[in-house]
Formats: C-alpha cells, structure tokens, sequence
C-alpha cells in the first residue's frame, strides 16, 4: 500500500469565507417598510437592533436571515455526507473519487460513543455499550477497512480507472466538502442535527454528524451573535 492507514474519531468544519453578520438581517428586513431608506442600514450597529432580530425569529419571518452566506470546509466519513445531502438547503462540492485517489482515512467511533440501541424505529434511545462491544466494533470497522483499501490498491496497480477501483472502499472513508448555506439554513440544519434540551422539538440525531453540526454552531455563535441568541431563544426553531 502506499500510505499508511488512518484511524480517526473527529470531523473537521472550518469556516472559509463569510458573508454573514446581525447587521445583515437589519436591513433585508427593514426594506419591507423602509424602502430605499434601509440602505443606511447597512453596516449598523445591529445591537440596536436585537429587538427586531427577535421578533423576526420568533414569529418565524425567514427571509431576512436568507440575505448572508458562510462557507464551510468539511472532512467526516462518507456515511455523514450521505445525511448532510438530505438537506437541500445548501450547496455542496465534494471531492472525487474519479478524479483524485482516496486516501486511506477510516473513521473508528470514541470510547464514548453509545452502541446500543433501544427501542424502535421513531421510538428508540441510545445507551453505552459493554468494552467487548466497543473492541468487536473496532476491531471489525479496522480489519474491513485495511482488507477494502488493499483491494483499492490492487486494482489501482492492475490499471483499473479509479471510479471502478472506489466501489470496494466503505462509507467510513472520510472524505472532504465545501458546503455554502445562509444562516436560515443553518438554523434549520442545527435544528434537525443537533440534540439539545429546551428545543420545543426534540431532534435525535445519529451523533457523528452532530459533531460536525457542533463544529458549525460555534462558527455560526461568533458571526452572528444576536441572531444565534435569538434562535436559542425561540426554542432553536428555524425561522
């Protein structure tokens, strides 16, 4: 093999470029009544203005949280990428298998992760799992990923194109994206992806792209405060 195999437990989110700030929401909303006089809102000062990010929140008036942008740089397993794609709310890059080769990159869950679960489909709960499941879970996920990239590289030495050679490769392959989405979007994806007391709907989701949408949350706190405090407060209901 020509490289080493990785093992890793984390993701990656790093914010890349922005277009995104409290003061935006301002004068997208403030237009409706305003006019061509909410172009001196822009650039405000928009802790002046935190009653009305509130109350655009809470009454669920969307749009004016449409008029920013953020772009993320995002590395996780193949598997939580499949998830983040269900959301159509976005735009997404990811790099190719055809055109680049894979690297050998595997995800193993942390000794924290629950493995059980409890219950039904729509019904269920997670627990933690005994050691011998934790060392079954490990040793298997590394034994089939050192067997699939080995095959990945025998057909790679064989001349097969690289598009056939990736369909032995599993979906804990971490592999990486730019997603672009506005702040709307993100407080509707953090709402789905992220499990958190006080949201008057629960959400439960699977926890590894959780730790990606942890990652985003706090990029998203420091950007646009006054707008993030407004979604906790609603209960972190997207508007």
């Amino acid at each position: 093999m020509s490289d080493e195999i990785i093992f890793r437990e984390d993701m990656s989110v790093e914010l890349v470029k922005s277009s995104a700030s409290d003061a935006d929401v301002v004068w997208a909303a403030r237009v409706s009544t305003a006019g061509d006089k909410s172009l001196e809102d822009v650039g405000v000062d928009a802790s002046k203005s935190e009653g009305l990010i509130n109350y655009l929140a809470r009454e669920r008036h969307g749009s004016p949280f449409e008029h920013t942008s953020m772009t993320f740089f995002v590395s996780a397993p193949i598997f939580v990428f499949r998830e983040f794609m269900r959301h159509r709310i976005a735009s997404y890059n990811e790099e190719s298998g055809r055109y680049r080769e894979l690297k050998p990159v595997f995800y193993v869950p942390s000794k924290d992760r629950k493995l059980v679960q409890i219950g039904k489909a729509g019904s269920y709960t997670f627990v933690e799992g005994t050691s011998e499941q934790y060392e079954i879970t490990v040793a298997s996920i590394k034994e089939t990923c050192q067997l699939a990239y080995e095959n990945y590289q025998k057909m790679l030495a064989a001349g097969v194109a690289r598009e056939v050679a990736r369909a032995v490769l599993p979906v804990t392959l971490y592999s990486s994206m730019y997603v672009t989405m506005n702040a709307r979007a993100l407080m509707n994806f953090l709402s789905l992806r992220t499990a958190r007391d006080g949201s008057h709907f629960p959400s439960y989701p699977q926890r590894e792209i959780e730790m990606v949408a942890e990652k985003m949350e706090a990029h998203f706190a420091k950007l646009m405060p006054i707008t993030y405090g407004a979604f906790e407060k609603s209960g972190r209901i997207a508007p």
